[in-house]
């Protein structure tokens, strides 16, 4: 089953998430008299949080019961507490903001909740968190612009190999026919641990990169594919602690490799005009996906000329050796050749950074050579819309 979302309707309001997380209170059974000034229990309407020219941005929550509140912000360590006025409202201002999405969440009382007074979010298998934006001037990659937009088209199937009812996403560029017999270069797009199909288009504004960058002659126009990223459901049943589960994860990345071959690419290629080249084939993804993007893209280099991996996390840096026979089995040299690009990539304060570093160290005394970017960051979503960015224009050149 297949339905088609325009880019415009996927994106309303600064990409809205795919399911709702907020409701709005129902409107009382009879009519009530109101009081001359709104009580601490009836906040009046407001958006939160407010952000002005200089990037400063204010947050406000009414809880007038609370003892204490946090504001937990992407991209800053710590909680940032909140202060509680006299209205029994909870506010802070967080300064000079960059220009970027930001995702968030109150800790109420050990409580973790999202913005009553922000409709858009970002969910996850774990979590739900609040999204809103500090804009850009001129703006930054990631923020809609007056360009042509392309499509984003949204699949569903069953997985046989998973045993799930399963789901993938198509970016197709602006001005693109499947009748005109145009054959596509194509990006397998893979996002990380505890996100659905939907992360690079919500929070990774993947689509958005894509039309601004085909419409400054960047990077060609290309299908963009995003699939689930999972190869067995356990490494969601399990939670965080799977990660020290070396079986279950080996498990899902073996399996995964199946999910794209047998289901996500023959679906994909019987829907849309993909070229044949390996030449015109990429594969990149962020963290468990930036994993499963290395494991697949050079054990199968006769269908990937393009690998980029984004804060790579679940491969074992210290014994990286039967993860990748094709590799070893030739040299490195000879390997590196299959190659147009081999981008990787990790924010210099992510904790999944001293491992990329020794991949990248095997990988040259293998006698490959990695394109190894450093980007300022910790795991987080505003490091790989920028590696996105930067990687696009890259490719099929």
């Amino acid at each position: 089953m297949r339905a088609n979302y325009g880019i415009v309707l996927l994106l309303a309001a600064f990409s809205a998430a795919p399911r709702c997380a907020a409701q709005q209170a129902t409107a009382p059974a009879r009519p009530v008299q109101q009081s001359a000034a709104p009580t601490a229990l009836v906040p009046a309407p407001q958006k939160s949080p407010q952000v002005d020219a200089e990037g400063n941005a204010t947050f406000t929550l009414a809880m007038p019961n609370a003892a204490k509140v946090d504001l937990h912000l992407e991209g800053v360590k710590d909680p940032i507490p909140m202060t509680k006025g006299a209205d029994g409202a909870w506010t802070v201002t967080v300064p000079k903001l960059a220009p970027e999405y930001y995702s968030y969440a109150y800790e109420v009382d050990g409580t973790s909740i999202i913005d009553p007074h922000n409709t858009t979010v970002k969910t996850s298998f774990f979590y739900t968190q609040s999204v809103f934006l500090v804009p850009g001037q001129p703006p930054m990659p990631w923020q809609t612009a007056d360009v042509p937009h392309g499509e984003v088209h949204h699949h569903f199937y069953y997985s046989k190999i998973v045993g799930i009812n399963s789901e993938y996403y198509v970016y197709t560029p602006p001005g693109f026919d499947a009748k005109r017999g145009t054959q596509y270069p194509v990006l397998y797009l893979l996002h990380g641990y505890s996100d659905d199909a939907s992360a690079w288009t919500a929070m990774g504004k993947a689509n958005v990169i894509l039309d601004n960058l085909i419409a400054q002659g960047k990077a060609k126009p290309m299908i963009v594919v995003m699939p689930l990223g999972y190869g067995t459901m356990d490494m969601i049943t399990k939670g965080w602690a799977v990660w020290r589960d070396p079986e279950t994860t080996a498990r899902n990345f073996r399996g995964y490799a199946r999910v794209l071959y047998e289901e996500v690419m023959p679906q994909v290629k019987a829907e849309y005009p993909i070229s044949d080249k390996r030449e015109e084939h990429a594969i990149a993804g962020l963290s468990m996906g930036g994993a499963e993007t290395l494991l697949v893209g050079l054990n199968h280099t006769d269908d990937f000329a393009y690998i980029g991996a984004f804060s790579a996390g679940g491969i074992d840096a210290d014994n990286p050796v039967p993860l990748f026979p094709a590799i070893t089995a030739q040299t490195g040299a000879q390997f590196q050749s299959k190659l147009k690009v081999f981008w990787v990539a990790c924010g210099t304060e992510d904790r999944l950074y001293s491992a990329n570093q020794k991949l990248i160290a095997w990988f040259k005394e293998q006698g490959m050579q990695p394109t190894a970017i450093s980007t300022p960051g910790m795991h987080v979503w505003m490091v790989w819309r920028d590696n996105l960015s930067n990687f696009a224009p890259l490719l099929f050149k």
